[in-house]
């Protein structure tokens, strides 16, 4: 079974409308230089296995409390136990949220279908091509896989939304707009800015993220791309 990482109690961020436990699982396959979650990739040893049996009586023990479990990562897709994860947790009674960085759409699709999940957030990190791709994962990407996940969304069979994490040395206001323009998502794309504190590539910690109102003008200029 999927080795759970981390278990945080409650969260009114991840999962917007909705009260949520956060379950942490480990490994994956970019290497995002911004990203803050890197031991969990890189590291995963250091932290404390939380067994699945301990996990279902902690969220029993919430029913009535919370809505749902977000599950995050790491990437989540690259575990090929991950449905068993979410049956377990659905026979509770409670709501799955997925954070996927969609380049796993087979099981994206597999879990969709099979009607296991409540609503998706896929994080799209750079306009759709090589070079902004691979500057902001930090390897080769094959974007044909992003490009399908984002399609199996589109097909609106579950709830779902596209975020960007915004890095004002990857991201350009252009390259902004240029993603607004090929999703097409609207009020589904939203935008969220690093943060500096910890990232894979230490240089970003001299970085200051975007002006908060500035992303958020930005953020309104896509959401008008529909």
């Amino acid at each position: 079974m999927i080795e759970i990482k981390g278990f945080l109690e409650t969260s009114f961020l991840d999962w917007p409308g909705k009260i949520c436990s956060v379950l942490f699982l480990p490994g994956c396959n970019f290497r995002c230089p911004y990203c803050h979650n890197h031991p969990l990739v890189f590291h995963p040893g250091q932290f404390a296995s939380i067994s699945l049996k301990e996990i279902l009586q902690r969220l029993q023990s919430f029913k009535g409390w919370i809505d749902g479990v977000c599950l995050t990562g790491g990437e989540p897709t690259l575990h090929a136990d991950l449905p068993l994860l979410i049956r377990e947790i659905k026979e509770i009674g409670l709501l799955i949220k997925l954070d996927t960085n969609g380049s796993c759409p087979e099981m994206l699709e597999k879990l969709i279908e099979e009607g296991k999940l409540d609503f998706i957030a896929m994080d799209v990190k750079a306009p759709l091509d090589p070079f902004s791709y691979r500057r902001s994962t930090g390897l080769s990407i094959d974007l044909a896989l992003v490009s399908k996940s984002i399609e199996i969304l589109k097909r609106e069979k579950v709830e779902y939304q596209f975020r960007m994490t915004v890095v004002p040395q990857l991201h350009s206001e252009e390259e902004i707009q240029a993603l607004g323009r090929q999703l097409r998502a609207g009020r589904r794309m939203t935008l969220q800015n690093f943060n500096p504190e910890n990232p894979l590539d230490p240089s970003l910690k001299n970085t200051p993220p975007y002006d908060p109102q500035f992303l958020k003008e930005m953020e309104k200029r896509v959401q008008e791309m529909v």
